[in-house]
């Protein structure tokens, strides 16, 4: 994905005529520091207004009399013949009033006329539709790596000539700090950033894990995603051998984005993890992340739902945006049938349909690098429009563990916790475990684990198998809900194993 300009995208529409132009940020500060050195770019004075102090020239220090009002600021735009870039700061909410409204699109008009424009900034910004043919809508992308590090710079710069922090980060530690500042704005990494280094008076690398715990908080505020740490690895995830080498293909394009670029590559969209419960679809979702080196959120569908008209689509709307911001980000949502399964039916008043056709759309037209991790374990319930091909990039199916696998999964587990798995007879134990899942598998370690410590002995291969034998797996009490499963993924799927 080719990178964002906004002083570009700016540019080219006030040289264009384009006499309103809507900037949806919630970064009113970065916003202004953009416009003012556009303004000097275009050799055009730039004036600021704010619902607070009115309008005020940016070479000032006294606002313009009688213009903290939408209208009467709008009335002084009318009747000024000065060549400038004029932005209304959280305009946006003002855009109900009819008035306003009105006066708005005369005002657009005459801009249309001559050099400037007028620059309105919300979040989100809803034009009204008189409005509509005569304005131009950018979004202000999230600050870069290149934002992030002057930040830095400019902060250390302060701070140390008050002698109250020292460096201590190595030159890729540097880089890794910088990449953690993804998602934030720069308001947000400027408090964290001077917080961390005035507590301690250093910058360090026990910083980088501050940092994306502060992310966590801010991600999570809303209520509507969670915020994992990196924790598993694919090295946790037993076999799946086809899906790994698919997904470390795609690893490249995270290293060398520029490079994927030019090659002709897009980040990749995503895929879909259908198969069997407890065969390790979750645990995979938070290894990409972790193997990728990038957060990995989750979207709990049932965050979404609201009993008030219009709330579910803004929550998910929300959620999706916030996940734009964060990227590149792993999305994980997990049981993506719980979401939509009354999708074309009558059960909710459409209300799964329009979600649905939200997703949809963002699927297909996300502007940040959001890489959706979805697992099913029903496909019956899943829509037919969300399996679509191009909706994800692969759809992968899980079966049940083979031999090779299980005494994988033992091993993982065993190791896990503390014991030597060279220790147990793992043949016999494989050969104890044909129909089990790989999440039967980790439960019998424990339960044997439970009744060893409770009886002061060590674990051992006979408690294993005393174990198992009294496990009664999912294969065998859901045995029809598998065969259909199995049948449904053949020639629709490929397989991750």
């Amino acid at each position: 994905m080719s990178p964002v300009d906004p002083l570009k995208d700016l540019e080219v529409l006030i040289r264009s005529r384009y006499g309103l132009i809507g900037l949806e940020t919630e970064e009113e500060d970065r916003a202004a520091t953009l416009l003012r050195h556009l303004a000097d770019r275009l050799s055009l004075a730039f004036f600021l207004w704010s619902r607070s102090k009115g309008l005020m020239r940016a070479d000032r220090e006294n606002a313009i009399y009688n213009t903290a009002t939408p209208a009467a600021v709008l009335d002084h735009l009318a009747a000024s013949e000065l060549p400038a870039v004029y932005l209304l700061e959280g305009f946006a909410s003002f855009l109900t009033d009819e008035l306003v409204t009105a006066k708005l699109k005369d005002v657009a008009r005459r801009f249309e006329q001559r050099d400037g424009a007028i620059v309105v900034t919300g979040q989100p910004i809803v034009f009204p539709e008189p409005l509509r043919p005569r304005v131009a809508l950018v979004r202000l992308p999230p600050p870069g790596p290149g934002e992030f590090r002057s930040l830095l710079l400019r902060i250390l710069r302060d701070l140390k000539a008050r002698n109250l922090v020292s460096v201590e980060l190595k030159p890729d530690e540097l880089r890794g700090l910088i990449q953690n500042l993804r998602g934030l704005t720069l308001m947000e990494a400027e408090k964290i950033l001077t917080k961390l280094m005035v507590e301690d008076g250093k910058l360090s690398e026990a910083d980088l894990r501050n940092i994306v715990a502060a992310k966590k908080e801010i991600v999570e505020r809303e209520g509507l995603l969670e915020y994992y740490p990196l924790e598993e690895s694919l090295e946790d995830v037993a076999d799946l051998a086809g899906l790994k080498a698919w997904l470390r293909k795609r690893r490249a394009i995270l290293a060398e984005p520029e490079r994927a670029a030019e090659f002709g590559l897009e980040f990749p969209k995503g895929l879909l993890l259908v198969g069997v419960p407890g065969c390790g679809k979750s645990l995979c979702a938070k290894a990409v992340a972790s193997e990728w080196g990038i957060p990995l959120l989750k979207l709990d569908p049932s965050s979404l739902y609201n009993k008030y008209v219009g709330e579910s689509e803004k929550n998910f709307k929300r959620a999706m945006a916030i996940s734009e911001r964060v990227a590149p980000v792993v999305l994980w949502i997990d049981e993506i049938e719980k979401a939509f399964a009354a999708a074309g039916t009558a059960e909710d008043g459409g209300l799964s349909l329009r979600i649905l056709g939200t997703f949809l759309s963002w699927l297909q037209d996300r502007r940040g690098d959001v890489f959706v991790m979805a697992t099913a374990n029903d496909v019956s319930r899943l829509p037919p429009e969300l399996l679509r091909k191009g909706r994800f990039d692969e759809i992968f199916f899980v079966d049940l563990p083979d031999a090779e696998t299980r005494r994988a999964i033992f091993e993982i587990h065993l190791r896990k916790r503390g014991q030597e798995p060279g220790s147990f007879d793992l043949f016999s134990l494989v050969a104890a475990t044909e129909t089990f899942t790989g999440a039967d598998i980790e439960q019998v370690v424990i339960s044997a684990l439970y009744t060893a410590f409770s009886e002061g002995k060590a674990l051992a291969t006979a408690g294993l198998l005393e174990e198992t034998a009294r496990t009664k797996p999912l294969s065998e009490t859901m045995p029809e809900r598998i065969s259909a499963l199995r049948a449904w993924a053949e020639g629709r799927t490929v397989r991750a194993q």
